[in-house]
């Protein structure tokens, strides 16, 4: 999830817990952002959406991976300068993108993600497991996409991938976020049922110079349910 405004270029790099696929992901804002500032690239990253194979994998880097095939698609792309949109594990990936690569970044938002995982955390994680539990409207689109196998097995590893963390002194990557130099808008929907509100805090504590907004009815999907809002607040940060 990223976007690049300063040079009228947006990336939008995609990823999620437990991934959909962008037009259903970012449908408001792949429409909706105003074409005349942005350019909008979305891209599913490896084991994800249209990026299969390969499969999915959770090796203790995978962010860190994902960054880095996202800086290089850009790049090949021949896009000079990006900002990012980062959505939860997006979100993640942004601010690892924006700490290892300064000078390729012009602005950042992101929303739903953490810098370290916490029991809390984990209780979490373990609720969303078995997807035959999950609610038929969310569910249904993914065994869709990805055939049911492969979406229950994908998010069983993801809830490993994601737990490795918890025990790691860095955490996932709180370590980076000094490092992080462009400007950047911090989004949090205080009804957030995955991300807890003091991760929003801790990102906003130790990103230099950032901003945190908070949307008092938002959730996770706050870019969907409320994406004329978001989409707004976007667009101004980013010119």
């Amino acid at each position: 999830m990223m976007a690049a405004v300063g040079h009228r270029v947006v990336q939008r790099l995609r990823f999620l817990r437990c991934a959909l696929k962008p037009e259903t992901d970012f449908g408001p804002q792949i429409k909706n952002l105003n074409k005349k500032l942005f350019t909008v690239v979305a891209w599913d990253p490896r084991g994800y959406g249209h990026s299969r194979p390969p499969d999915r994998d959770f090796p203790v880097d995978f962010f860190e991976r994902d960054a880095q095939d996202a800086v290089d698609l850009m790049k090949m792309l021949k896009f000079k300068k990006v900002s990012l949109l980062g959505w939860s594990d997006g979100g993640i990936t942004a601010l690892i993108a924006a700490a290892k690569h300064p000078s390729y970044i012009h602005k950042m938002v992101i929303w739903g993600a953490n810098a370290y995982v916490t029991e809390e955390d984990e209780m979490i994680y373990q609720g969303i497991r078995d997807v035959s539990k999950w609610s038929e409207k969310i569910r249904k689109p993914l065994e869709t996409l990805y055939g049911y196998d492969y979406f229950a097995k994908t998010c069983e590893k993801w809830v490993d991938g994601i737990k490795q963390f918890k025990h790691l002194p860095d955490g996932i990557c709180r370590h980076l976020l000094p490092l992080v130099q462009c400007p950047t808008l911090i989004v949090h929907g205080e009804k957030d049922p995955m991300i807890p509100r003091f991760h929003a805090d801790f990102i906003h504590e130790h990103v230099r110079g950032s901003r945190l907004h908070l949307m008092p009815e938002g959730k996770h999907n706050l870019h969907l349910r409320f994406a004329k809002e978001f989409n707004e607040l976007a667009e101004d940060f980013l010119q």
